[in-house]
């Protein structure tokens, strides 16, 4: 068992961290708990709440790792679109690879209950991925005021969302990945189609 003078706040806090994530990975929510990541650090359970609040810290703190690496893959998508229609499909198929790929991850992030008022650093890293959809979304209906405008983001990534859950849980009974994507990509067209219709001025 390691002494808490072996290493410095922040180094147990990034190996904490480490091995959080590498659990919340491999085996979602269910599997981390306080004690299998002092014991995988070689620090006790009480060396970990000198640097941590709680479990739950520890928990928000992967999750924001977790919305960091999300950020990355929704960034890289939009800078490389062209048309904001098109963009938005791109976007949609980068946040279902995603919850695809590392599907515990992606469900520790949206499942997990905070038990305290969530602070405001991590709504931010929340708000900023909202700003990645909101900003083609108000290039293809630039007459959308901004306060509509993120409302419509936010119904618009509902959607998207509530396909990714249902795919996780095998509840949409439909085969497939392109099959999925199909969905998707209908949802985001007839999204945008209507909101051309309601001519928002």
């Amino acid at each position: 068992m390691g002494r808490r003078n072996d290493h410095s706040r922040q180094e147990i806090r990034d190996m904490t961290l480490k091995v959080a994530d590498k659990i919340v990975a491999k085996e979602g929510l269910q599997g981390l708990s306080a004690r299998k990541i002092a014991s995988a650090i070689g620090y006790s359970v009480g060396s970990l709440y000198i640097v941590f609040q709680n479990l739950d810290d520890i928990i928000l703190q992967v999750n924001a790792r977790s919305l960091d690496k999300l950020y990355t893959v929704i960034s890289k998508t939009e800078q490389q679109c062209r048309q904001p229609d098109a963009c938005l499909l791109a976007l949609g198929q980068a946040y279902l690879d995603f919850a695809m790929k590392q599907p515990l991850r992606w469900r520790t992030v949206f499942e997990y209950q905070h038990n305290a008022e969530i602070p405001n650093w991590y709504r931010k890293k929340i708000f900023r991925l909202f700003k990645l959809v909101e900003k083609p979304l108000l290039e293809f209906m630039p007459t959308l005021e901004p306060h509509l405008c993120a409302q419509t983001t936010r119904a618009l990534w509902g959607g998207v969302h509530g396909i990714c859950i249902l795919a996780l849980t095998g509840r949409l009974e439909i085969v497939g990945a392109d099959s999925v994507q199909n969905l998707m990509e209908l949802l985001i067209t007839n999204f945008l189609a209507g909101l051309k219709t309601h001519h928002y001025d």
